[in-house]
């Protein structure tokens, strides 16, 4: 039979991951839209962003399957993964999240999930 502070050690851990479970169950239902910040200009890189707009322009970059498009003005790139079949039309309203980088100067918001990039009518 185990010892008192084993037993306590058991019932701690047991807690712990019920925790961790729920806290992952919550924040997946909440969404990323709690988190995020409006795009501006001013957006640091690595900060979770939400943008609303219509789409511009799509280019299908030649290297993997990659997307990119722009959305007010604001270049979101989109990789292959994450894109999978979808296809995007110039004028369509989408909502999304998506993390500011820099690259080669210029700011853009990178999409990492499918369910990060919504189409709205």
């Amino acid at each position: 039979m185990f010892g008192r502070q084993e037993r306590v050690a058991i019932i701690l851990l047991i807690a712990v991951a019920v925790a961790v479970i729920v806290a992952h169950v919550v924040l997946v239902q909440i969404g990323k839209g709690p988190f995020a910040s409006v795009y501006s200009d001013q957006s640091a890189d690595g900060t979770l962003v939400s943008l609303s707009g219509n789409i511009d322009q799509v280019t299908a970059l030649s290297n993997g399957g990659h997307l990119m498009l722009s959305v007010n003005n604001v270049t979101v790139f989109i990789p292959a993964a994450v894109a999978g079949d979808r296809a995007f039309a110039r004028g369509t309203p989408v909502s999304l999240y998506g993390t500011v980088q820099t690259y080669r100067g210029k700011k853009e918001i990178l999409v990492s999930s499918a369910d990060d990039i919504v189409e709205r009518s």
